[in-house]
Parts: C-alpha cells; structure tokens; sequence
C-alpha cells in the first residue's frame, strides 16, 4: 500500500493528517484500500504500508499485523517503496495499491488477479480520455506485479512509470485491465470532494460527533471529526476541518481552491 506521499497539492488538508487518513464517506482512504485488496491477499501478515509524511498518525491507525516500511530521510516514490520491501517480499509477486485512489466499495478484484497470467504487469484501468496514462486508459491505483520483476526495483526515489513501465509498454508487455467501477484519484480538492459525494451519493458527509449549529446549511460538503458549523453558517462545496475550511471552486482534476480559517475560531490555514 503506497501510502508516503506528501498530498502538497491537497494541502491545507494534508497539514492536519496524511492523505491517506483523510476520510472519504467517514473512512480513512487507507482503510478503505485495505479492505479492497483483502479479499485477494491470505490475512494481514501480507500487507505492507510505507509511510513517511504523518508517519505517526499512519502508524498509530494501523492494524498491528500489517507490515511497516518507514522511509526516511526521504519518500521513495513508488518504485523505490517497492524497492525497500524487497526483503520482506522475499521474490513474492506484488498487488501495488495506492492509498489515495477511492474506488467504488463494490469493485472486486478477485477476476483481476485470478485472470492475471503473473509474467506481465498488469495495470487496472478506466477509460478516461481526458487524463489518460495510456491513450485513453487512465491507470487507476491497482498494479500486479511478477515477482521477478519487482525483484530489480531499488530502494532509491524512483518512479514505477519511469524504471518499468515505460519500457514495459513499449515491448508491448503492459497487460492493461479495464474496470467501469467509479474511480477518483484524491489529489486535489475538488477530486476529494468528488469522491466523498461519490461516496455519499451526493450528499454532505459529515462526520459523527460533528456539532452543526440550528439554521446551518450544508450543501455538498464534507464536515471532518473534530470540526463544528455554526449557527446559521451557509456551506456550499467545502471541506470543513477543526483547523481550516476549504472552498472549492474548480472542476475536479482542476487545481485551485481557498481556505479560510473556521468562523467558530481556531487556527485556520490559508493557501
């Protein structure tokens, strides 16, 4: 599970907790990756999380069975984390997960790896011409990777795209797998926004415990623990934190948007 990114691009958000513990439906995206790959893994003592940025808080919220791969002085990238894990992966092959990729809870995986032919690397896909990977196929979080090929990865920052997949594609060895499931890479503000209504079915989503003030008015936001609404405050496509609010104001994919501090007090981050 890649879960050492920085999420610069979804700051102030990642500044109160790593982007893998930002919920999504009221679930840390980790968890829900994690519950994803279950199903086709045999038990926890098969999982594996790098960490780096909110190392802590990601190490505190993990289950104890799950393997750590601290990256420090710095992240690897995603085939530097694959790298550092060579030990432990003992010449395994490898189901690559990105902590920050929500897909539909209802994707099952198990006719991905069950189809998978274990020589190629196989990428799980959807089509999406407007930011496709590959043509019109846009990578969707979810890699196989053979064993021997995971093998040569160094524990250096590296890209996947970069030291393999490049090259794989151009040897036409890139087995690419479509899914029609609803994907949403996390990056930005919008997109998390994006995902948590996707999540929700259109509806805010706010955290249990959350005190809402009478006369408030949510409106395709998302309230986090912690955060409170005050009386008659008016919230239209936001991201209320304890710390901060975000303001979307951009398509999903898009990459500006505006926080202002809480209007109930505390130390709000400006972007």
């Amino acid at each position: 599970m890649l879960a050492a990114g920085a999420g610069t691009r979804l700051r102030p958000l990642t500044l109160e907790r790593p982007k893998a513990l930002c919920p999504v439906g009221g679930v840390a995206l980790v968890d829900l990756a994690l519950a994803r790959l279950r199903p086709v893994v045999a038990g926890d003592r098969v999982l594996a999380v790098n960490a780096h940025h909110g190392a802590e808080l990601l190490d505190a919220h993990l289950a104890p069975g799950i393997h750590r791969s601290w990256e420090q002085p710095e992240a690897l990238g995603t085939a530097g984390a694959i790298g550092a894990l060579r030990p432990w992966l003992g010449g395994r092959d490898v189901v690559v997960a990105n902590a920050d990729a929500w897909l539909d809870p209802t994707l099952d995986l198990a006719p991905f790896v069950d189809g998978w032919d274990r020589e190629r690397t196989r990428l799980l896909c959807v089509v999406d011409p407007a930011r496709g990977d590959f043509g019109d196929l846009r990578y969707c979080g979810v890699a196989l990777i053979p064993g021997p090929v995971a093998g040569r990865f160094e524990p250096v920052p590296s890209g996947l795209y970069e030291v393999s997949w490049r090259a794989e594609q151009a040897a036409g060895r890139l087995d690419l797998a479509v899914t029609a499931a609803a994907f949403v890479d996390c990056g930005t503000a919008a997109d998390y926004l994006h995902a948590n209504l996707a999540a929700s079915g259109g509806r805010s989503v706010v955290a249990d415990g959350v005190t809402v003030g009478a006369g408030a008015h949510l409106e395709r936001t998302v309230v986090w623990p912690g955060a409170e609404v005050a009386a008659g405050e008016r919230l239209v496509d936001a991201i209320r934190t304890p710390r901060a609010t975000v303001l979307v104001r951009e398509t999903p994919g898009g990459g500006d948007h505006v926080a202002e501090p809480p209007r109930h007090g505390g130390s709000g981050c400006l972007a």
